[in-house]
């Protein structure tokens, strides 16, 4: 129970972090096909396997997604944005989509 523990608090902080969406998306995409494979894979005797499965596809999947989630970028300054966002909040230039 304590190493469970110790997992979702270094995956909270990873998710916290500076680190991309992509990295964010594929590390909650890994951690829910872990579980959600695991609990399958446990009705059927292949616990491990199915966590392993599981979370394979769920990285990937998460990392398509979170790839996906930033879309815009400032022509001025380069940051990257979401595809909710209009503007700079830095310099208030009109967001352009990547391409």
């Amino acid at each position: 129970m304590k190493t469970a523990a110790m997992g979702l608090s270094l995956v909270s902080v990873l998710l916290l972090c500076g680190c991309t969406t992509t990295q964010k998306g594929a590390t909650a995409g890994g951690l829910g096909g872990a579980a959600i494979g695991g609990i399958i894979g446990h009705q059927s005797g292949h616990g491990v396997a199915g966590a392993a499965i599981g979370g394979a596809v769920g990285t990937v999947g998460g990392m398509v997604v979170g790839s996906k989630m930033e879309k815009k970028f400032c022509p001025k300054c380069g940051k990257i944005f979401s595809e909710s966002t209009q503007y700079c909040p830095a310099d208030g230039t009109e967001l352009k989509y990547r391409q």
